[in-house]
């Protein structure tokens, strides 16, 4: 376990049964929204590498605008 980890718990140790329990489910919930998001992510990579090289294509014909002209 890291040392930020292992203090962020020691301080966790520290809380009453209800905060602990309070972090433990937003830690929980943390973990499986990351892991919900790995696999959409997985699930379209074939979209998502067709969308970036559209994406270059257009840059490269110059049809796109740089962020400080669209800002």
């Amino acid at each position: 376990m890291s040392r930020l980890l292992d203090k962020a718990l020691e301080k966790v140790g520290s809380l009453p049964q209800h905060g602990q329990d309070a972090i433990a489910s937003q830690i929980l919930a943390s973990l499986a929204d990351e892991d919900a998001w790995r696999k959409r992510f997985a699930e379209k990579r074939d979209v998502i590498r067709r969308m970036a090289r559209e994406a270059l294509a257009e840059d490269a014909k110059g049809e796109t605008l740089s962020l400080d002209d669209l800002l």
